[in-house]
């Protein structure tokens, strides 16, 4: 081997394994940018910035799926006939009468933080939701499985993952975050 090839490689391996991410280390940037403005919002809203992280982190692969870095919708919410805002198309779940796969409308947003603020809007001031703001913030499995209830997602397991990521992510430790805004 080249003296030359031997320092390529010892000189592009930081810069390759830089780009080698696990899941935890998406997940572990994800929460770590985005916590204080769940917490943020559950005192805002109500609910538990845990459950908040855990749908931010699913629907939007770690704020790394297509319709989080090009619309910043981190929780895949659709436009819905009232929705007078930006717009992003893609293949999702709806179907036309043939029963082909058609692209859905999604919502877009100018910032992160408008993905946020609309979430908890869309939650909380829906009357579809009403039902889960009777649980306390610090009641995260009852939220996941009323948001499955409710019809949040299609996916039958959407509570057990939320849960699960909640779980192994220890996002429940934020519920009892004091409010960044009073630090």
């Amino acid at each position: 081997m080249s003296i030359l090839r031997l320092l390529c490689i010892i000189l592009f391996i930081p810069f390759l394994v830089s780009f080698n991410y696990t899941p935890e280390d998406s997940a572990n940037r994800y929460i770590e940018k985005y916590r204080d403005l769940a917490v943020v919002e559950m005192y805002r809203t109500g609910i538990p910035a845990s459950i908040t992280l855990a749908q931010g982190l699913h629907e939007s692969n770690y704020g790394m799926s297509p319709l989080a870095t090009r619309a910043k919708n981190h929780f895949g919410i659709k436009c819905k006939s009232n929705w007078q805002g930006k717009t992003y198309f893609h293949k999702d779940d709806d179907y036309n009468r043939r029963g082909q796969l058609i692209e859905s409308c999604f919502r877009a947003y100018e910032s992160d933080i408008d993905s946020y603020v609309d979430h908890s809007n869309f939650l909380k001031y829906r009357s579809l939701y009403a039902s889960l703001f009777a649980y306390e913030p610090t009641d995260y499995q009852n939220w996941a499985h009323g948001l499955q209830r409710c019809g949040y997602a299609t996916d039958k397991k959407y509570a057990e993952k939320l849960i699960r990521k909640i779980q192994r992510f220890d996002l429940d430790q934020y519920d009892s975050w004091e409010n960044p805004l009073t630090r």
